[in-house]
């Protein structure tokens, strides 16, 4: 009872987090707040990493469970998706280069099936461009794995697509503004009609749409520079596991401490720092903090050396968990 009833909670939490709506977004992936990116400058000498860390934007609301979703449907269909409940500051964002990557291991199988509807996946992302509806996605995936079984992060540049193959580098153009942004395609979506691509919601507030909800944009794919194309998947070929970013790791000789997640939710915090310790990993912490007036529960790990942080950051990735943001002491 006690579980139903804190799973209950986390629903409405996920389904209500934010001020009331100005408009919603349509698409079930993306019906959630609207609100307009700070212009706050971050200090000197303070990494980005640090910066997107600390925003009360960027904490994850929600605990993601198997049961939530059903293959061939919706994740949680039953629960509203929403912007966060504090502004998102972008000065401290930086938009992906695009570069040739291996296809990823998940999410390239062709074809697929979502509700009853099948797609197949392009061989390759060269020469597409398309023009129709963008939509966007926020805090109730936030920290949910993609279908290319990487985390989905709101606060950083990425989109979902229905048949480019992942990853796959592509700008995307209001078409009524001119405004752009460049997104890594790391998931699948939107499975909605008339819709062509679910931006995260970092992305959606560099193009506004974060205000409408939808908008019509241009969307084309990019060529890694010195490269002749994308990903490109063989007919019946199986693609090489996924590259991941270097460790976020300061350097020099000082301290460091890695920072796991921060949650609105303590009982949410001491689950992820069990499933550290689980994993073997020591110097586990929760710790409380207050953040823009809110009271949040911080898990971290250490002070750790700075190659010791790195290989406990690989660890935390390879238990599917959000990247995990360094801290220098």
């Amino acid at each position: 009872m006690s579980r139903a009833f804190a799973l209950l909670a986390l629903a409405l939490l996920a389904g209500c987090a934010g001020k009331p709506v100005k408009p919603s977004a349509p698409e079930a992936r993306g019906d959630g707040v609207s609100h307009r990116a700070m212009a706050k400058p971050r200090a000197e000498g303070e990494p980005a990493a640090t910066v997107a860390a600390s925003q009360a934007a960027c904490l994850q609301v929600r605990e993601h469970r198997d049961e939530d979703y059903t293959p061939g449907g919706l994740y949680a269909p039953g629960v509203s998706d929403s912007a966060p409940e504090h502004a998102l500051d972008l000065s401290g964002l930086v938009e992906p280069t695009p570069r040739r990557e291996p296809p990823a291991a998940y999410g390239n199988r062709s074809p697929y099936t979502v509700l009853g509807k099948s797609y197949r996946v392009m061989p390759s992302a060269d020469g597409y461009v398309e023009r129709g509806v963008a939509s966007w996605y926020g805090q109730k995936f936030h920290g949910r794995q993609t279908s290319s079984r990487e985390v989905y992060d709101m606060c950083s540049f990425s989109a979902a697509h229905k048949t480019l193959p992942l990853p796959s580098y592509v700008r995307v153009t209001h078409l009524d503004t001119g405004e752009s942004v460049v997104v890594r395609v790391n998931d699948r979506g939107p499975f909605h009609s008339g819709r062509i691509i679910d931006l995260s919601y970092a992305a959606a507030v560099k193009l506004g749409l974060d205000r409408t909800g939808t908008a019509r944009v241009e969307v084309r794919a990019l060529t890694p520079e010195g490269d002749d194309a994308g990903p490109v998947l063989g007919a019946g070929s199986t693609p090489s596991p996924p590259t991941r970013a270097p460790a976020p790791v300061a350097t020099g000789d000082g301290r460091h401490v890695v920072q796991v997640g921060a949650y609105r939710e303590r009982d949410n915090a001491r689950r992820i720092a069990r499933q550290l310790e689980d994993a073997g990993i020591d110097g586990v912490e929760v710790e409380d903090a207050r953040v823009n007036g809110g009271k949040v529960w911080r898990v971290r790990v250490g002070p750790l050396a700075a190659e010791a942080a790195a290989a406990v950051i690989d660890r935390i990735r390879g238990l599917g968990l959000p990247s995990p943001r360094v801290f220098s002491e």
